[in-house]
């Protein structure tokens, strides 16, 4: 069955399926009737019973196989391409979080340059038709003009993550121009809701409520992030699937456009368009969890920034796609799984 004409008759391999997008966007094509390969390492960065769980529900269908393969497994994800031969993958494993690639940068190395490098060469190999990668507002770094735009410059990160996720993009638009391998690159903004990463703000701030214990707020709350639902970023990935990337004939080298190439690669941003202060989400999740929150303000941390905001404007014209949820459905679907979930 197509997904709005989704025109994908081949193998599909989403990596990172037990991570929280992965886990969203595998159930999306599921429910249409997508048959879709899943792999995953199943790490330790966060409780691997919260993956197994994903796993679990999406177990309980059919057309999903699961295999737990690790990114930096070169002969083992050589074997994987040259067995599926994936029409399209879908490349969301990484290892995520800005604070933790300060204390352990070789996580990062392994996973998200030598991982994509395998990803690449596994595409490129076995006639991949479009590879669709996760990158990261992260990679704005040290831009201050808002909203961030697919075709500013981004070559002032500010974290390791935020360099390795650029990195990627660089990676991708090299083999998109030696092999003519279409890749689209998704820089997703705060993405958020149920079956969320506990590492999270969100989650950690929902943890601390519940128990009665501070949470932190840093540069003294005075935040501001482009919060994006997860159906929302799922359903704009599915529509991004079946459009790979020809290449931009008007593309000049003399004035390069950072978001474009004449190599078949693109650059999306992936988020709500609409910035909000970390304050008033705070706010919605004292309300639906009827507790108030003690409030710690702390100094801005190493790496991080004080707001995002996406332009999405390439992502409307493109796929005539703009997110639907507002941030108060969101919250309030969020602690209704969290409640469930943790049963409080």
């Amino acid at each position: 069955m197509a997904i709005q004409g989704l025109a994908i008759q081949g193998n599909l391999l989403v990596t990172g399926c037990a991570g929280f997008i992965g886990f969203h966007l595998v159930e999306h094509l599921l429910r249409a009737g997508q048959k879709v390969v899943g792999i995953d390492n199943l790490n330790d960065y966060y409780d691997p019973a919260l993956k197994r769980a994903r796993l679990d529900r999406l177990n309980q269908g059919s057309g999903f196989s699961f295999l737990q393969v690790d990114l930096a497994d070169r002969a083992a994800m050589r074997e994987l391409f040259e067995r599926h031969r994936f029409e399209v993958v879908v490349h969301l494993a990484a290892q995520a979080g800005v604070r933790y690639s300060l204390q352990n940068p070789h996580a990062y190395a392994d996973s998200n340059l030598e991982g994509f490098l395998n990803v690449l060469e596994g595409c490129r190999h076995n006639a991949c038709r479009h590879l669709l990668f996760a990158s990261s507002s992260s990679v704005y770094g040290a831009n201050t003009k808002l909203p961030f735009s697919v075709h500013d410059n981004v070559d002032h990160p500010v974290s390791l993550y935020a360099a390795t996720k650029r990195a990627n993009e660089l990676l991708a638009h090299s083999y998109s121009h030696l092999y003519r391998l279409p890749t689209t690159g998704l820089r997703f903004f705060t993405v958020y809701g149920p079956w969320y990463r506990p590492d999270m703000a969100l989650y950690l701030f929902a943890n601390a409520i519940t128990k009665g214990q501070p949470i932190n707020l840093f540069n003294n709350g005075n935040m501001r992030r482009d919060f994006t639902y997860v159906d929302d970023v799922a359903e704009a990935m599915v529509r991004l699937l079946d459009r790979a990337p020809q290449g931009d004939p008007a593309w000049s080298g003399d004035h390069p456009d950072p978001g474009t190439s004449k190599a078949p690669w693109r650059i999306y941003n992936i988020g709500n368009n609409k910035p909000e202060e970390l304050m008033h989400v705070v706010g919605l999740l004292e309300q639906g969890l009827g507790r108030q929150a003690e409030k710690n303000l702390l100094p801005m941390q190493p790496g991080d920034v004080p707001a995002t905001f996406a332009d999405i404007t390439d992502l409307a014209r493109d796929i005539g796609f703009r997110p639907q949820t507002r941030i108060e459905d969101g919250v309030a679907k969020f602690v209704a799984w969290y409640r469930e979930y943790h049963r409080v």
